[in-house]
């Protein structure tokens, strides 16, 4: 078991530029990766797509999200879902917004694995798992 405690983590991440959210990578496996973003009033992180479903928690505060051309308010609970390669972005207006981004599976990590390697079992592997 791996206890992760995002909402530190988020408080603990640091910007490579200020003008850009925080954002910190908390948990990475072939299955699933954990980022928390951290973005203040004003900030965006803009609209782009991923291979991968994404899945957005809102941990804290307010802000938008948005889906294709669709814009909605967001605050503590919230959870958005994303379709693979959907097109999607956040921001933050009048208070930090703080989220949870679960995207799964991780990026690159499936097409990189031989789908041998996958099976649990020998009726897996003739199956290719």
């Amino acid at each position: 078991m791996k206890t992760i405690y995002a909402r530190g983590a988020a408080a603990d991440a640091v910007a490579a530029n200020p003008t850009r959210p925080a954002t910190a990578v908390i948990h990475d496996t072939p299955d699933a990766r954990l980022v928390v973003f951290r973005i203040a009033p004003g900030q965006v992180v803009a609209p782009h797509r991923n291979a991968s479903t994404v899945l957005l928690t809102v941990l804290s505060g307010s802000g938008l999200v948005t889906g294709g051309d669709t814009e909605v308010s967001v605050g503590p609970g919230d959870v958005i879902a994303y379709a693979p390669n959907e097109l999607h972005g956040m921001r933050a207006v009048n208070e930090e917004l703080v989220l949870l981004a679960t995207i799964t599976p991780r990026p690159g990590s499936r097409s990189d694995v031989h789908p041998l390697a996958l099976a649990t079992t020998p009726a897996d592997a003739g199956r290719g798992a």
